[in-house]
């Protein structure tokens, strides 16, 4: 079942002409990251220096096996590159540009780094594949005669090539689940192309999460809707679910959700007389996803002391658990305190939570504006979920409800971190304010949460018959984060230290 204008796309978006459009928006998305990447100066307060020291090792061939000191290489490019202005109230110049010939142990040695010096790399127990990556890319661009500034930031150049795969994934995500609405089709890849996300922009993990956990959630939708066994499709299931897993630890709420709908398809399959035929499929799924897990919990068991690696980097945050009982005592059981961690977690999950001169590079107007779009559509799209006059089909239901419970475990995983922590004198979180709001750790929830958002905002204009109306619409909420990303954003080009004034 399907809108009967939609499901009757006009001419001008001929599958051909669908797929140009796509295309562009992919350049659009690339355009995007690089000029916000070279804007902002390094190293940003996101841990961006952590994250490129893991980088530098990898490209080293060294896989961390403890919390290792900051490296030498990465000191050198802190004190030659770094800016003051993501901390510092005035611009006072506190960097050392390196005399020419210094070498790495001068520049480590300067007072600007003299505190990271005795730092250890709180990161480094992180899954690999975002650093293997990048390390090679690193070691690359070594190779072919970049150094310096260059080298940095083509680094961070790397994202627009994620993101211009994320927009084609989003896009095929869409059409999977929605192929005769147009406006969704489009809609998906449209907003992923201009997302105000300050993760992509910088050098994070983050950044591969939605790529990876978009292309599961694709061959899942698939995977529930199979009537058939298909052993290729299982494997490439499976090795999509082990890349999300290797990309961020934090996307383990996810998995736990494809494990639970893999396993209600699982038990269909069992009911239809179907589970001996596609055991192979199903073997070949389990051990695509778990092989590779398996193998990096083995690592952190043996070299951290436990199977993801969390608890020497929360001894060294200076973290403590709480006991359960006091677990309830936590502000979040209140509406305010529910509030402020609802409303802040989505606010980041939209624009980051990058600080210039000691303030949140936001807007409260802008702000409000996100936090009531993502409430309002995502419940009316809940809404549309239970309505039985909801023009929807029962695998699209099937799909919307993954999304949901993708994105609610995500939301949910932040707040239970929140609960179970003491966090002593630690800045972020704090007893102060214990909420984990780093809208970025849930980025892999963006494809699935975008379907909802848009499915919504297609069920409030559910009235309006024409597609054109419908992608104007579309249109004008791009523009408005387009110009908003800019106004908030404004002041970093003028910065002395990115790459437009190198």
């Amino acid at each position: 079942m399907g809108n009967t204008t939609d499901s009757n796309p006009p001419a001008a978006f001929s599958e051909t002409r669908e797929r140009k459009i796509i295309l562009l928006f992919s350049l659009l998305a690339a355009i995007h990251v690089f000029i916000f990447s070279a804007a902002l100066p390094f190293f940003s307060n996101v841990d961006e220096n952590i994250h490129f020291d893991l980088v530098v090792k990898y490209s080293h061939g060294m896989i961390p096996r403890t919390l290792e000191p900051v490296s030498r290489e990465t000191l050198y490019y802190i004190a030659a590159y770094g800016s003051p202005e993501y901390r510092c109230l005035t611009n006072v110049p506190l960097r050392s540009i390196p005399p020419r010939g210094a070498t790495v142990e001068t520049i480590a040695s300067s007072p600007a780094v003299g505190k990271l010096a005795g730092e250890k790399n709180y990161e480094a127990t992180q899954p690999p594949f975002y650093y293997l990556i990048t390390g090679m890319c690193w070691h690359l661009g070594k190779a072919c005669g970049l150094h310096g500034g260059s080298l940095l930031y083509s680094i961070r150049f790397l994202n627009m090539l994620f993101v211009a795969a994320l927009v084609w994934v989003g896009y095929l995500a869409a059409r999977t689940v929605f192929p005769e609405r147009i406006f969704l089709r489009l809609g998906v890849p449209a907003m992923l192309a201009f997302m105000p996300q300050t993760a992509f922009y910088s050098i994070l993990n983050d950044v591969l999460s939605p790529v990876c956990f978009g292309v599961a959630f694709i061959y899942l939708v698939r995977f529930l809707r199979l009537d058939g066994p298909d052993v290729r499709l299982g494997i490439v299931t499976g090795l999509a679910l082990a890349a999300t897993g290797l990309a961020k630890l934090t996307n383990f709420p996810l998995l736990l959700v494809s494990a639970l709908a893999l396993l209600c398809k699982t038990w269909q399959l069992f009911r239809a007389g179907k589970f001996y035929a596609a055991l192979p499929m199903l073997a070949a799924l389990a051990i695509c996803a778990g092989l590779p897990m398996a193998l990096w919990f083995t690592w952190c068991e043996h070299n951290f002391g436990d199977l993801t690696g969390s608890e020497m980097k929360i001894h060294y945050l200076g973290w403590t658990h709480k006991p359960f009982s006091e677990w309830w005592h936590h502000p979040l059981f209140t509406a305010s305190g529910l509030w402020i961690f609802v409303s802040q977690l989505l606010v980041k999950f939209w624009q980051g939570e990058l600080v210039w001169h000691f303030q949140d590079l936001n807007f409260p107007a802008i702000n409000a504006i996100y936090t009531i779009l993502s409430f309002c559509l995502v419940g009316l799209a809940i809404h549309g979920l239970f309505s039985r006059a909801a023009i929807v089909t029962r695998p699209q239901r099937q799909a919307l409800w993954l999304s949901l419970g993708c994105f609610v475990a995500a939301v949910a995983f932040l707040g239970f971190l929140s609960i179970i922590y003491d966090f002593q004198l630690c800045v972020y979180p704090s007893r102060e304010h214990p909420y984990f709001t780093s809208g970025r750790l849930m980025l892999g929830a963006l494809i699935p949460f975008l379907l909802l958002f848009l499915y919504g905002l297609d069920h409030l204009l559910k009235s309006v018959k024409s597609d054109r109306i419908r992608l104007l619409v579309l249109a004008g909420l791009i523009l408005f984060m387009l110009i908003s990303e800019i106004a908030t954003d404004w002041p970093v080009f003028f910065s002395q230290y990115n790459w437009f004034h190198m």
